[in-house]
């Protein structure tokens, strides 16, 4: 029960984390005219899920999450990540929201976060969001299995959000689209973690960088 009660209460979107500044390429659909009603937006949450999450992000949070508290596998990761991110929004957004995780847990005194922090700016890490996670949620003492469902529950449960905050969904049919995108998680969370760092999912990099330059928007990413 404990380790459930730790899990609920680090992947709320209540904890301090800064990631409802972060749409992660919602935004830049809906400005491509791309439609996001419940069936359209559960096609683009689950690519998400499949094409980035699955072998990116989720892959990045394992690597980090087996680093323990070596800072320079940690390092690594990070700089893996980042060769991984085409669009520089959803690179930059990460990278902010990563350290939005990350000051939560430096004031919290998680072991390591500080230690983490240093590193990041003495340039030998940045941070990525998934990185973080790995880090932190291990240093709390969550399983990596817990770990990993957190963070595609947070993906899924922010894609979905963004949407409802934008008003293309309501928050019924927000709860549908979930539903899907979890089961996806739960698929893919059963998947052996490749070794190699990866994501392609090209209509969100283009959508994303198309966000980059609007005059108007509402998320960062």
């Amino acid at each position: 029960m404990t380790a459930l009660l730790l899990a609920l209460q680090h992947a709320d979107s209540a904890f301090p984390s800064g990631g409802f500044a972060f749409s992660n390429g919602i935004e830049g659909l809906a400005a491509l005219g791309v439609a996001l009603d419940r069936q359209g937006l559960t096609a683009a949450v689950v690519a998400m899920i499949r094409h980035r999450w699955s072998s990116c992000d989720r892959i990045a949070l394992v690597h980090a999450y087996q680093a323990g508290g070596d800072l320079a596998r940690v390092g690594a990761v990070d700089f893996a990540l980042e060769a991984a991110s085409l669009a520089e929004t959803l690179r930059m957004g990460s990278r902010r929201n990563g350290g939005a995780l990350l000051a939560a847990h430096v004031r919290l005194t998680t072991r390591g976060a500080t230690e983490l922090r240093s590193a990041i700016d003495a340039g030998h890490a940045l941070g990525h969001l998934p990185v973080v996670q790995g880090f932190v949620w291990r240093a709390v003492g969550l399983s990596q299995a817990d770990a990993i469902a957190m963070s595609g529950y947070v993906t899924a449960a922010g894609l979905v959000a963004a949407a409802v905050r934008l008003g293309v969904i309501g928050a019924v049919d927000g709860q549908t689209v979930l539903a899907a995108a979890l089961a996806v998680v739960a698929e893919m969370s059963a998947v052996e973690p490749e070794p190699e760092i990866e994501s392609f999912a090209p209509w969100i990099d283009a959508a994303s960088a198309r966000h980059a330059h609007a005059h108007l928007r509402l998320f960062a990413s």
